[in-house]
């Protein structure tokens, strides 16, 4: 997963050198390795794809990159309906507020502070509570029936796909 973000309050802050990078960074990656990677893979193989809970909920500072977070969401479920019949998996996480080097790289100090204060949980997340999501999705013992589907480990907010 390669992602970028930046604030702007309104979208006349977005300009299209900006906006080309932050959907070549986030959604055209996904397209490119996939692409490569099916070459080397076989029935019983798993993608694994990151979302976030921006591309359910939105987030008004985050446009561009809450756009790409939805277009992997599309990107997710129509892959997974190309390569059924191939027996490859396609699913995704959808992380809520979690701890990531983008946090601090992103936001100012007052964000960083309340950071995950907004779910039930009133905490952000650590890597280590999403990691159980993605080692799911990859073991076809225990999710060999899931595909098309996205997964949201985020601290109790309610989300409809």
């Amino acid at each position: 997963n390669a992602a970028e973000q930046y604030e702007s309050s309104s979208i006349e802050e977005i300009d299209e050198p900006r906006l080309e990078r932050v959907f070549r960074t986030n959604i055209f990656s996904y397209f490119f390795l996939t692409r490569y990677a099916l070459k080397h893979m076989k029935e019983g193989s798993s993608i694994i794809n990151t979302t976030s809970v921006n591309a359910y909920k939105g987030n008004a500072s985050l446009l561009d990159y809450t756009a790409t977070k939805g277009a992997i969401v599309a990107f997710t479920r129509g892959l997974a309906l190309q390569l059924a019949e191939k027996g490859i998996r396609v699913n995704g996480v959808a992380p809520g507020p979690i701890w990531t080097p983008l946090i601090p790289a992103s936001f100012n100090e007052e964000k960083i502070k309340n950071f995950g204060s907004e779910v039930p949980m009133k905490r952000a997340g650590q890597p280590v509570e999403v990691a159980p999501s993605y080692v799911f999705l990859a073991c076809n013992h225990c999710s060999s029936y899931f595909t098309g589907q996205v997964l949201h480990p985020n601290g109790g907010a309610v989300v409809n796909a």
